[in-house]
């Protein structure tokens, strides 16, 4: 049961705590410096992370958000472990296992100073992993999840160029924000909504 429900039980988890961190912030965000709060349109969820908030305050979220960017990635690496063994290619099994369990130690190291680094490499293996996952979902007969794949793909794509290239940098939040949505669905459907034999040949 325990076993079965983990990245379900961690997501919840990781999920409370930064809505509990997002009630916390003090306030500040890209737009301005002296709102109050977390603005979930203009704040980045790396605000969180901060020893101050981006008035300049002292960030009581941090705390919050350390534990549940924790819990989060704990969940995630999970799922990876999970997902490989219903892929019957050893290597293709290999690298989603090997490459999710990186990403998802350098998502939770972008809580650190070394947050820009972190997220550059955690990125690289991200899609590496994303893209094996989304080609054995298009062999497949998993059709709404062939859709869900392409586009939770796509919108990852989508924040890395804002974020690397820094054009239209205005909307990265909320889009950031979306991504992290279609990537809480994606998983969780491919975590109970698939088996070993829906990637057979």
């Amino acid at each position: 049961m325990l076993r079965r429900n983990s990245v379900l039980i961690g997501v919840i988890i990781a999920n409370i705590l930064l809505i509990i961190a997002m009630f916390s912030y003090s306030g500040g965000s890209q737009i301005d410096l002296n709102s109050e709060g977390y603005d979930f349109i203009n704040n980045y969820f790396c605000d969180l992370f901060g020893v101050e908030a981006q008035n300049g305050m002292k960030n009581s979220a941090r705390g919050w958000a350390i534990v549940g960017t924790f819990f989060l990635s704990l969940s995630f690496a999970i799922f990876f472990i999970h997902f490989s063994a219903k892929i019957p290619y050893r290597t293709a099994s290999n690298i989603i296992k090997y490459a999710g369990i990186l990403t998802m130690i350098f998502t939770f190291l972008v809580v650190t100073p070394l947050h820009d680094l972190m997220i550059l490499i955690g990125i690289t293996f991200c899609l590496i992993c994303y893209f094996y996952i989304t080609f054995f979902v298009l062999k497949s007969k998993l059709h709404l999840l062939k859709i869900l794949s392409v586009i939770t793909l796509l919108v990852m794509y989508l924040c890395s160029y804002i974020y690397f290239t820094k054009q239209y940098l205005i909307y990265l939040p909320l889009i950031q924000k979306v991504s992290y949505i279609l990537n809480l669905i994606w998983i969780l459907s491919l975590e109970y909504f698939t088996t070993k034999v829906d990637f057979e040949v």
